[in-house]
């Protein structure tokens, strides 16, 4: 028993986690900056100790066998609450957590979230010039639609921004509106779909490619948006990404309008009014609640009461250009 309390590492959870994320040891070897040889060799240390296996060697990518997976899910945990841990002592010593994680759906301007971040940066400069820099590490993560819930769900996060529509929430978690952004079909001067008189119907647009953003949700329902039954679709990682392939012609799809304003004006892309289609989209940020929030939640929580970042968080995407 003591061999395999001792195996159950925090860098052999956060291992088996990367491994799964990735779906391969080499791409968990690159991340890690191992090699995948070294790698290899702890996985089969892990399961020696625990004397089960734990990835599947027959396939190419790396699938958790039943063990593997169980695994996964109380490592997750367990890494979690570590986490939490070490943010309740630090903010009981200071106030402040060790760590503030976030999530940012990739709907969300990234310009204004840097500009978050700088001013939270140069508190260390107000607070107590002979303090230091501030105790708090910031971790951000890009996610896109239930993969950002469920960050926040699942423990990943302390705060999330960018949630879509009215997501259900459980207990300890409080969410309030970002806004409402809106979002318009765009396609390439040259696309089939640019001369077309409008409106155009949703049988049309299904006659056409759509690009399409990836769901990061690993364990919620993945959700997709706009895509039509039998709807030819390429899939991207990235808002950008988005972005780029319609600039291209490659296919059709919605865009915010902030996004879309000096593309349209630079003669990069055409929108096109559609029936039967909706054209905005709700925003929310939430956080996790309860007694003896950390100073720097707090600090994020204040600035999102802010009409005027609010509104930078939707709108700074005009500065976005290829």
């Amino acid at each position: 028993m003591t061999d395999r309390r001792h195996a159950l590492t925090p860098e052999a959870l956060e291992m088996m986690d990367t491994i799964a994320r990735t779906g391969s040891f080499a791409a968990a070897a690159r991340e890690l900056g191992k090699v995948p040889s070294a790698l290899t060799y702890s996985v089969r240390q892990l399961e020696e100790s625990l004397d089960v296996l734990l990835f599947d060697r027959s396939s190419r990518q790396a699938q958790p066998t039943a063990a593997g997976t169980e695994l996964l899910h109380e490592g997750r945990r367990l890494l979690a609450q570590m986490d939490a841990v070490a943010n309740r002592v630090q903010r009981v010593a200071t106030g402040w957590e060790t760590t503030l994680a976030i999530a940012v759906d990739n709907i969300v301007a990234p310009r204004a979230i840097f500009d978050l971040i700088e001013a939270f940066y140069a508190l260390r400069c107000t607070e107590s010039p002979d303090a230091g820099p501030l105790p708090t590490r910031l971790k951000l993560r890009n996610e896109v639609m239930a993969g950002t819930v469920e960050a926040l769900t699942t423990g990943q996060v302390d705060l999330a921004i960018g949630l879509a529509g009215s997501p259900s929430l459980p207990q300890g978690l409080e969410c309030a509106p970002l806004g409402t952004l809106e979002m318009l079909l765009a396609v390439a001067p040259h696309h089939p779909l640019a001369p077309l008189p409008e409106p155009l119907s949703m049988q049309t647009v299904a006659q056409h490619r759509i690009i399409a953003m990836a769901d990061t949700a690993q364990r919620m329902d993945r959700h997709t948006f706009g895509i039509q039954p039998g709807q030819d679709v390429l899939t991207v990682p990235s808002l950008v990404a988005k972005l780029e392939a319609q600039i291209r012609g490659l296919g059709c799809g919605r865009l915010p309008e902030p996004l879309l304003r000096a593309h349209v004006a630079a003669g990069r892309l055409v929108v096109k009014r559609t029936e039967g289609m909706t054209s905005t989209v709700d925003l929310q940020y939430a956080w996790r609640a309860g007694p003896g929030m950390g100073r720097a939640l707090a600090w994020w929580l204040q600035q999102l009461e802010s009409p005027v970042t609010r509104q930078a968080l939707l709108e700074q995407h005009a500065g976005l250009i290829l």
